[in-house]
């Protein structure tokens, strides 16, 4: 019954963090592809898809920060703790957000959408409270519906977005934070007070000194890195430019957009339930398989023709829902005695980094093509899939604790 209540407590969290992340994806494209100028797609004479771009990487910079530092505190500070408060720190920049929209202020935009990933980075936080309570089969089957718990949030996001933008553009971005508000709640009831040392490093020192990539010192984990990287460089391409993709190809407003994500989340949320049964004796080789899947459907819609492309974005949830189940418990099994924080933190900020490095590439590659940012993406997440079987074929018990070197 507790482990019931801990799983259901961190989803929670999951889900409600991560609807407020997933507002603005259907409402930017529109806002800076518009064809009239205002304040926002226009700040200093930039081109529209440049801002764009700037837009998408400022986030994921915020969160880069956020599931690198928030990981280790929870680990010194206690989960709790640091859920609540990040939580909280999330609606004020939900809050400041619609302030910039109605001013039309593209710095304060900017300034709002750090804030809000800054605390956002909260999800290694969440998936640090299960690592570090369950075992086992339990543990990744909880991280499946973790994982389930974000694609609903992802889906219910753009979804929101889309059906209140009727009352104006800032209506879903007041609506976020009074669920982070709830967000916060739910960790305050349901989230149990954890015993802390009395003693210990203080936050500066653990900034300084306890971070994620202190983890960088152990060579798997650096393989890790590479790996994890460039299969995370394939998926944020495709999270962050299908939209604009959609509006090129075949003329989607913020609301066909949202009814396209949401079909895409509503199937990684379904594939996410049945996710956690799938592993078998060595997961690396399965999270090979489902890489190269999540490729092709990546490919399909960088160089396939409209309706292969829309078909593919859907589809694409299937095996990346697989993926993130069974990776996320394999690194919590091998590498949990580092710190489950800190470790969980590590792969919060791998997606980050290529959030950042792919709005970066993505937003010069689009003044081209936008089908070269999603090409780029099929072919980095093809490279991931061929060095993770490569590794599962020279680990064949992977889930052992030894260290390899592949």
């Amino acid at each position: 019954m507790q482990s019931t209540l801990l799983i259901a407590a961190a989803c929670l969290v999951a889900f409600f963090s991560t609807v407020g992340a997933a507002l603005p994806y259907p409402i930017l494209p529109p806002l800076f592809a518009a064809d009239a100028a205002n304040d926002l797609n226009n700040f200093m004479g930039l081109p529209p898809k440049l801002l764009f771009g700037l837009a998408l990487t400022i986030n994921p910079i915020g969160l880069l920060l956020g599931s690198t530092l928030l990981g280790p505190l929870s680990d010194r500070f206690g989960r709790r703790s640091i859920l609540l408060l990040t939580s909280l720190g999330a609606a004020v920049g939900h809050a400041i957000t619609a302030v910039s929209l109605v001013n039309q202020s593209y710095p304060l935009f900017i300034l709002a959408r750090f804030a809000t990933g800054l605390m956002e980075g909260n999800g290694s936080v969440a998936r640090a409270l299960l690592a570090d309570q369950l075992q086992g089969a339990v543990r990744v089957r909880a991280f499946s519906i973790f994982n389930g718990a974000l694609y609903m949030g992802w889906l219910a996001g753009p979804l929101l977005a889309g059906l209140t933008l009727g009352w104006g553009i800032t209506t879903p971005f007041w609506v976020a934070v009074v669920a982070l508000l709830v967000t916060a709640g739910v960790a305050w009831v349901a989230i149990p007070r954890e015993k802390l040392a009395s003693k210990g490093p203080g936050w500066w020192q653990v900034v300084r000194h306890q971070h994620a990539l202190t983890l960088l010192k152990h060579a798997d984990l650096r393989t890790l890195l590479i790996i994890q990287m460039a299969y995370t460089c394939g998926v944020t391409a495709f999270y962050e430019f299908n939209p604009l993709w959609l509006v090129e190809v075949w003329k989607f407003d913020a609301q066909g957009i949202a009814w396209i994500t949401a079909a895409l989340c509503a199937v990684m949320t379904i594939s996410s339930v049945f996710a956690g049964s799938v592993v078998r004796s060595n997961p690396l080789q399965q999270a090979g398989g489902f890489a190269i899947a999540t490729a092709l459907c990546i490919a399909a819609v960088a160089a396939g023709g409209p309706s292969l492309g829309m078909a593919a974005i859907v589809l694409f949830g299937i095996p990346n829902a697989c993926y993130n189940a069974i990776m996320p418990a394999w690194c919590a099994e091998r590498f949990g005695h580092l710190g489950q924080g800190a470790v969980m933190g590590l792969w919060s900020t791998i997606f980050c980094l290529s959030n950042i490095l792919m709005a970066v590439a993505g937003s010069v590659l689009t003044l081209i093509d936008t089908r070269l940012i999603l090409l780029l993406g099929a072919i980095l997440s093809g490279w991931a899939a061929w060095r993770i079987l490569r590794w599962a074929h020279h680990e064949p018990s992977a889930t052992a604790g030894a260290e390899v070197n592949p």
